[in-house]
């Protein structure tokens, strides 16, 4: 499977954007997908994930309250709505698959199909 992130820009802080990570072919019903970020000069960071079924969902306590992942499998999509943006979140994000049978995917070794990511910019 194949995910490619879209739906980056660049928005003033307190705004809000919503992310889309499409999946192409393979299994992307039956594995979890997560959001990832990562700043300039930082480590990558988990963001929030959801698993194969929708059923479960994590976040990050940094985004708690103002970050809402969703997935339509109809549509092979995994959404994330991001609220109340904070300049420091500026940084470039996935949407990697979680390694099968993984469930939560926290971490960039239990996760794999990465794709380019998309740029989000948040000024004041």
């Amino acid at each position: 499977v194949q995910l490619v992130e879209s739906g980056g820009g660049s928005v003033q802080a307190g705004g809000s954007l919503r992310l889309s990570c499409i999946a192409s072919a393979g299994t992307f019903r039956s594995i979890g997908v997560g959001w990832f970020r990562q700043a300039p000069g930082k480590d990558l960071e988990f963001v929030a994930g959801v698993s194969w079924t929708g059923g479960s969902i994590v976040y990050a306590d940094s985004v708690k309250r103002r970050f809402t992942i969703s997935r339509d499998n109809a549509k092979s999509t995994v959404y994330l709505e991001k609220n109340s943006l904070k300049i420091e979140e500026t940084a470039k994000y996935y949407c990697p698959g979680a390694l099968h049978g993984v469930w939560p995917a926290r971490t960039r070794f239990e996760n794999k199909h990465w794709g380019p990511g998309t740029q989000v910019t948040v000024s004041s």
